[in-house]
């Protein structure tokens, strides 16, 4: 199977989780965009839902889809965010904000009830790290911010950490608060939540892309295969 169909796949084991009237986070990135082509159909079909994009790219394309959105604060608490990640580990943390939507993903994800996480195989991972880790910061300081982010690292035993400004096209990418991604390269993090706490705790940095003790439910898919971790929640 291809990574896309891999993708479809887990899209397809998730909507079997959404119910008539619920209301639903919509996250960012291909994965969730699969997720939303399988659930305009089901919408069109008089499914009754209310969501919440997490980025001005997956409410244009909600849009276009037919599916209905409305604002998180008159909508929260939602049933259920569904999101796809850049790494996940069987403790069901992950790594997400390659498409610098880190911030409100998480602000969606931690106004649910529940977070399914829908993702091909090859984001499973025995230990998070291989994927650069986003952290969003504001332009102000934004030099200085970066290194207190490499010294908090090295503290945590990352030594030499690369914090790198993301760009794209030679302009620097800005998330749709209008803040800054520095990707970091930690290799395989031993404490997720130690270096959580620690990013979270430097002035500047405004989120992590690190989520911890926030997802529910992952859905893998394999060729040939769907798994649901935890299996029976």
């Amino acid at each position: 199977m291809s990574q896309d169909s891999l993708k479809i796949a887990a899209a397809a084991k998730a909507l079997e989780f959404v119910r008539h009237g619920m209301k639903l986070g919509l996250g960012t990135g291909s994965t969730a965009e699969a997720f939303l082509d399988l659930l305009a159909p089901r919408v069109r079909a008089g499914l009754e839902v209310d969501c919440v994009a997490t980025s001005e790219r997956t409410a244009l394309k909600a849009r276009g889809l037919g599916i209905p959105l409305g604002e998180l604060d008159a909508l929260t608490p939602l049933d259920i965010t569904i999101d796809g990640a850049d790494e996940a580990d069987r403790a069901l943390n992950l790594i997400k904000g390659a498409g610098a939507a880190l911030l409100r993903e998480k602000i969606v994800a931690q106004s649910s009830r529940a977070m399914i996480v829908i993702a091909d195989e090859t984001k499973l991972v025995a230990q998070l790290g291989k994927f650069p880790l986003p952290v969003e910061v504001i332009p102000f300081g934004r030099g200085a911010t970066a290194a207190r982010i490499a010294e908090a690292a090295a503290r945590l035993g990352y030594a030499d950490l690369e914090v790198v400004q993301r760009m794209k096209d030679g302009a620097a990418v800005k998330t749709d608060s209008g803040n800054l991604v520095y990707d970091c390269a930690f290799g395989a993090i031993k404490d997720a939540a130690a270096l959580a706490a620690a990013l979270s705790g430097i002035a500047g940095v405004v989120e992590h892309g690190l989520f911890i003790g926030i997802a529910t439910r992952l859905v893998i898919a394999h060729p040939g295969e769907v798994e649901v971790i935890p299996a029976n929640p």
